[in-house]
């Protein structure tokens, strides 16, 4: 407890002094073998400490309130990060971020991306949020309020599907473009039935609701190997590229992307 209570107390400083950073996960689209989309995720390098784990200092950020500052700041930062990827040359990039469930029942929410979007000039469409399906509990609320961060022309993903307790229901009622594989079934398909025909359900289950699929934690060919058969749209994970530093990523485009071709040519030369 004393130890939650001191890093509560570092992470209100954590943003002003700069110690939080976001890296980025390139997503591949398995139909175009490109690099169309990536995820932000966030960092904390402690002073002191040194690097500390998301799953610590999120929850305890969600606790205090501090989500709120932090999760504007991710917003924005990803945004902007985008539109420097854009003035250095590289393609259309959309980027995905998560919403805390504490951002979800802010009351300006709608507004606050309306104008960070409107600040970086980032267009809608390069922006998708990312929400858990845990936080679907609450179908009345939410409704209300992805339908209103829809109508700004963002994208809308689940993030973790298949790991929540919530009704399937709120498929037909959320404004929803995307669901994302959690890495726990995805890293199981070739060992485990189960969780192969869970995957199967929900790649199916998508293309009837005309819903797109990332599928995270794609390590091994197997794995990829599987998904291009099931005619899953996105991959992401280690297998491609492991999250890095914006700089790093823009630096090695075209590596990422020669580096993925292989692997996927690789696949289609085994299968023939």
């Amino acid at each position: 407890m004393t130890e939650r209570l001191l890093l509560e107390n570092d992470l209100h400083d954590a943003l002003a002094n700069q110690e939080l950073f976001l890296e980025y996960q390139p997503q591949l689209d398995l139909y175009t073998g490109q690099i169309k989309s990536v995820e932000a995720l966030i960092r904390w390098q402690h002073p002191k400490k040194g690097w500390i784990s998301p799953g610590v200092f999120i929850p305890i950020a969600e606790e205090s309130g501090l989500i709120i500052p932090i999760g504007q700041w991710v917003l924005e930062t990803a945004c902007k990060q985008v539109k420097s990827w854009e003035a250095a040359g590289l393609p259309p990039i959309k980027v995905a971020v998560n919403l805390s469930l504490g951002q979800l029942f802010q009351q300006n929410l709608v507004e606050i991306i309306h104008n960070v979007l409107e600040k970086t000039q980032l267009e809608p469409k390069y922006l998708q949020l990312e929400i858990t399906e845990s936080m679907t509990i609450n179908i009345d609320h939410m409704t209300t309020i992805l339908h209103k961060l829809k109508a700004l022309g963002v994208t809308i993903a689940v993030d973790d599907f298949g790991t929540g307790y919530s009704s399937l229901s709120y498929l037909k009622d959320f404004p929803i473009d995307c669901l994302k594989i959690d890495r726990s079934f995805v890293q199981k398909i070739q060992s485990n039935s189960t969780d192969k025909a869970l995957v199967d359900m929900i790649l199916s289950m998508a293309k009837h609701l005309q819903l797109k699929v990332v599928a995270e934690g794609i390590e091994e060919i197997e794995q990829l190997s599987y998904l291009i058969d099931s005619e899953c749209d996105t991959v992401q994970g280690f297998l491609f590229s492991k999250p890095v530093p914006p700089h790093i990523l823009q630096e090695n485009y075209q590596t990422l992307h020669d580096n993925a071709k292989s692997i996927l040519e690789s696949i289609t030369t085994s299968e023939v």
